[in-house]
């Protein structure tokens, strides 16, 4: 009895992942509560201690030994439920402490079901974890039975029970994608600085090598493409762009806009906007499809990103001019610093307010006023004529449509 005693809380540590000494003190506790029930005499003085070595039992009573195997069946079921109740507890705060400590990883499970549009995966023999609709990538499905990679995303305890939150469109998941499959991200001689993702669409990953001797882009690429092939493969078919980290912000978002080819930049400090030019065959690439390049170029570089083509900002150029001329005392030269301070329209003129031209561009107040002033009324105006032009051109999209009471038969 003793020796089946010990294998007993030797199995149930192993299979629950529980410490022996917690299973011990529990079923000391459970005998406790049934020497209570049995007696009926909840201020007696009770201790039950058992022998790690050899299982023995010692159950004592107001400091008079008792042998629990005389102890009855109803006292026996009232150890039974205390026992599970405990142990339940242990196990719960077991897998707590696992995963807690493992959340932002990356664990494999074996899908189980879907319920309620979450899929419910199998991290093991006794835990089950949930990956909600938001945290799947759009277009995958997955069948039970399929192995799964996700991120650990939250844990915590919901009505005494632990809850498991998996992501795969978390952009942590896509780090440590990089740490499994490029070495040199794993042993930090190569950083991640920088990542935006849509996720199941695109991803831009800025990089940086801490070791001159290493291509940052050509490690993270692999061989042939084999590291990054890996990587697309396990987010099925989701563009990665590699992108090289720059401290220059000029540099960066350049790089952030590839594959388009960008013309010029204009960094405006104050607005945290740049103001990029392509030509107009690269214009849709900058852009990219449904806004995502630019966007995700926008969220890499931390700065808010308008693309012209060379016309746009010639026009917007001229127009500034125009307004910084019609000022008396300006001239070229303010139009030039202007220019400098990443100002390149008379919109961003309006946006940026006087103050900062009075402390940047050490020019007077007074004139800052009048710059400011002239602006907002020549902003004022192209508001007017590009909603004029926008009603003129429904207007001709309309004339051009044949009418509904038209028909082709009439003579």
């Amino acid at each position: 009895m003793n020796q089946e005693l010990l294998r007993i809380v030797e199995n149930v540590a192993r299979d629950k992942n529980i410490d022996k000494e917690s299973i011990f003190a529990d079923l000391e506790e459970a005998m406790v509560s049934a020497i209570r029930k049995h007696f009926g005499t909840p201020e007696s003085e009770i201790t039950v201690s058992i022998d790690r070595t050899n299982g023995q039992v010692t159950a004592i009573k107001d400091k008079q030994p008792i042998n629990i195997n005389q102890l009855g069946r109803i006292s026996a079921q009232t150890a039974r439920q205390v026992m599970v109740q405990k142990i339940k507890a242990d196990e719960r705060d077991s897998i707590y402490t696992e995963f807690a400590q493992r959340k932002g990883e990356i664990i494999s499970g074996t899908v189980v079901r879907y319920e309620g549009g979450s899929l419910v995966i199998g991290l093991d023999h006794r835990t089950e974890a949930f990956m909600p609709k938001g945290e799947q990538i759009v277009g995958q499905t997955h069948r039970p039975g399929e192995r799964i990679r996700c991120l650990i995303l939250e844990v915590k305890e919901v009505s005494n029970q632990v809850k498991i939150i998996l992501s795969r469109t978390h952009p942590d998941f896509i780090r440590r994608l990089f740490e499994q499959e490029v070495p040199e991200i794993a042993e930090e001689i190569i950083e991640i600085r920088a990542l935006a993702r849509e996720a199941g669409y695109r991803t831009k990953v800025a990089v940086a090598s801490l070791d001159e001797k290493v291509d940052p882009v050509g490690a993270c690429v692999g061989v042939r493409g084999s590291r990054i092939k890996n990587i697309v493969d396990e987010l099925g078919g989701e563009k990665i762009d590699i992108v090289r980290w720059s401290d220059s912000s000029q540099v960066f978002i350049t790089n952030g806009l590839m594959p388009a080819k960008v013309s010029e930049i204009a960094l405006c400090f104050e607005l945290g906007r740049a103001t990029v030019v392509v030509d107009e065959d690269q214009l849709s690439l900058a852009i990219g499809k449904h806004g995502q390049n630019v966007r995700l170029a926008a969220r890499l570089t931390g700065w808010d990103i308008d693309i012209l083509t060379p016309d746009e900002y010639n026009q917007g150029i001229e127009r500034l001019t125009k307004c910084v001329k019609s000022i008396e005392g300006a001239d070229d030269t303010l139009v030039d610093k202007l220019i400098a301070l990443g100002i390149i329209s008379i919109l961003d003129l309006d946006d940026v307010g006087a103050e900062p031209l009075v402390t940047e561009l050490n020019i007077k107040p007074e004139l800052a006023r009048q710059l400011i002033a002239v602006a907002v009324e020549e902003a004022k105006k192209l508001a007017a004529d590009n909603k004029q032009k926008q009603a003129e051109e429904l207007l001709q999209e309309q004339a051009q449509q044949p009418s509904s009471t038209d028909s082709p038969n009439q003579t």
